[in-house]
């Protein structure tokens, strides 16, 4: 595969912020305090440690899919964006290439797939997906150069409090499929029509300005519905 298709879709300043709550977590997880959050989810410590570092690995991987045409594109700058630093390739190109990213989209997917089978989930997370892709689609902003930014924490309280209205006993789960799912529906694949026009050298479905929000609303979502579930099974008894 070309080398353009693999860079951080973040600078190193902020893709090592990521990385530093990755470790963070994955600490918890030693703790035993993210422990009970992923037994919920139906993985153990070894696969939540994969999970983890897969999807930010992942994130520097970008298939290719087909080419856009657009206006002349942008290339080897550097955006900010809600706080945030992202990485425009340098890449030759007359046209937007789209791509899928391998941490933000194909690992989420796989993912919320296996937690929608496992516990038939289908209605409750059709619901939660759909919500939280209108919260995201109505928050994501076209960045010139970048393609669809969101903001970074502000949709896991969001993702947190659904799972729990929809079922305390599977709020993880929804957590997790309806964060990840519907950051990544609402922010890219509603507005794939504005992509083209944005001059971004590479449009990645899942990267760039929302694997941050996948990422982050996928992990720390699931963290949150767990301890607030928790705590109210502990008060009803």
């Amino acid at each position: 595969m070309d080398s353009q298709f693999h860079y951080l879709p973040l600078t190193p300043g902020s893709f090592s912020i990521l990385v530093f709550l990755a470790v963070v977590l994955v600490i918890l997880i030693q703790l035993r305090i993210l422990g009970y959050a992923y037994m919920r989810l139906g993985v153990g410590p070894g696969a939540a440690f994969l999970l983890l570092f897969g999807s930010l690995i992942g994130s520097y991987i970008n298939v290719p899919i087909t080419e856009l045409t657009g206006p002349p594109v942008r290339s080897g700058e550097i955006v900010d964006f809600f706080g945030m630093r992202y990485v425009v390739p340098v890449v030759v190109s007359r046209g937007t290439i789209l791509a899928v990213n391998v941490g933000g989209a194909v690992i989420p997917t796989l993912m919320s797939a296996y937690l929608l089978i496992r516990y038939d989930l289908w209605v409750r997370a059709a619901i939660a997906t759909a919500a939280i892709a209108a919260i995201i689609h109505w928050m994501a902003t076209p960045v010139p150069g970048i393609g669809i930014a969101v903001p970074v924490f502000v949709p896991v309280v969001s993702t947190a409090m659904l799972a729990l209205l929809l079922s305390r006993e599977y709020a993880a789960p929804l957590a997790y499929i309806g964060g990840s799912m519907g950051t990544l529906i609402g922010a890219d694949l509603l507005n794939l029509d504005k992509i083209g026009s944005l001059g971004a050298p590479i449009a990645s479905i899942g990267g760039a300005g929302t694997f941050d929000g996948i990422f982050l609303t996928g992990i720390l979502a699931v963290l949150l519905a767990t301890i607030a579930s928790r705590s109210q099974l502990r008060r009803a008894s």
